[in-house]
C-alpha cells in the first residue's frame, strides 16, 4: 500500500500545515461546515448501529467513516488542525495570525454545520423514537453530568478531551503514511475507532449532539453546553492533538535540512585530500 515513513510524513505534514494557512476564509468556513456536518451524519450512523445492535463497539466502528471523508476530500477540522498547523509557525513559513486565523473560521465553518445538521436530522426524527432518546441522553451527560460532579466532572471532561484529539489527530498523521486510498482509509480507522468507542471528549461531534439533544428534550441549556462541554472540551482537543500528536512527532521524526555553511564543511576534507595529493578520494 505505498508505505510511507514517519520522516517523509512529518514532512507532509509542514506542507499540509503551510497550505492550511494559506486558505481563504471563503474556504474555511465551506470545508468546515461539511466537516461539521459529516461528523453528524457518522453520529448519527454509530447511534442507530448502536441501537439496533445494543452494542457500543459496532457503533464506534462504523463511526470512522465520516473521519473517512473529510479526510480525502481534503476538507477542514479544527481538531486535526490543532496538530498539523502549529508545525507551519514552528518551521517559520506561516506566522501565529496565520495559525488562529485558521483555527477561528474553521472552528465557526464546523459549528455552522453541526447545526444545520442538528436541526435537519430533527426535523425527520421522532421524538421518542430509540435515536432521539439516545442523542437526549447523551447530551445531558455530557453536560449537567459533568456539572454534578463539579471539579472532579471539568477534570474528567479535559481528560477525556485530551484522550481523544491525542487519537483523532493520530487518524490524520496515519492517513499520511500511505499513498493509496485503501491504506489510507484503514490507518485513519484504527485511532477513530479508538476514540469513539471508549467515549472521550470530541468538540466538532458534540457541536452537532448536544443541540440535537436539547431540540429533543434534554434538560441542558446552551450554558450547560459551553460552560461544561464545548470550551473545556474544545481546549483539551488542543492539548491532546498539539503536544502528543504534532509536537512529538516533529520532536522525533522532524530531520531539519543541513545549512550550507555546514554543506561546504563537510565538504572541504575531501577536496583538500585531493589538492595536496592529487588523488581522487572521496
Amino acid at each position: 500500500m505505498a508505505y510511507v515513513k514517519p520522516d517523509e510524513v512529518v514532512a507532509k505534514m509542514i506542507e499540509v500545515a503551510v497550505a492550511k494557512g494559506q486558505l481563504p476564509v471563503k474556504d474555511l468556513l465551506i470545508r468546515g461546515f461539511l466537516s461539521g456536518a459529516l461528523l453528524g451524519f457518522a453520529t448519527t450512523l454509530a447511534l442507530t448501529a448502536t441501537v439496533q445492535t445494543g452494542l457500543g463497539i459496532v457503533g464506534g466502528l462504523v463511526f470512522p467513516v465520516g473521519f473517512v471523508m473529510i479526510v480525502l476530500l481534503g476538507l477542514e477540522l479544527v481538531t486535526g488542525n490543532f496538530a498539523v498547523v502549529p508545525l507551519g509557525v514552528l518551521e517559520g513559513r506561516i506566522d501565529a495570525r496565520a495559525l488562529l486565523r485558521n483555527w477561528g473560521w474553521v472552528f465557526v465553518g464546523n459549528l455552522l454545520g453541526g447545526l444545520v445538521y442538528a436541526f435537519m436530522f430533527v426535523a425527520v426524527t421522532s421524538g421518542g423514537s430509540p435515536i432521539a432518546v439516545k442523542l437526549a441522553q447523551a447530551a445531558e451527560a455530557k453536560t449537567t453530568g459533568y456539572a454534578q460532579l463539579g471539579a472532579l466532572g471539568m477534570t474528567q471532561v479535559l481528560i477525556k478531551a485530551v484522550l481523544c484529539n491525542w487519537m483523532v489527530t493520530l487518524g490524520v498523521v496515519m492517513s499520511l503514511t500511505s499513498a493509496s486510498v485503501i491504506g489510507k482509509t484503514v490507518a485513519m480507522w484504527l485511532p477513530i475507532l479508538i476514540f469513539f468507542a471508549q467515549g472521550f471528549e470530541h468538540s466538532v461531534v458534540n457541536m452537532f449532539l448536544i443541540p440535537a439533544g436539547i431540540i429533543l428534550g434534554a434538560k441542558v441549556s446552551l450554558a450547560d453546553w459551553w460552560l461544561w462541554n464545548q470550551i473545556p472540551v474544545t481546549v483539551g482537543n488542543l492539548v491532546g492533538g498539539f503536544l502528543f500528536t504534532g509536537l512529538a512527532l516533529y520532536a522525533t521524526h522532524h530531520r531539519r535540512a543541513p545549512a550550507t555553511h555546514e554543506l561546504l564543511s563537510e565538504a572541504a576534507p575531501p577536496r583538500i585530500l585531493n589538492e595536496q595529493f592529487g588523488t581522487a578520494q572521496e
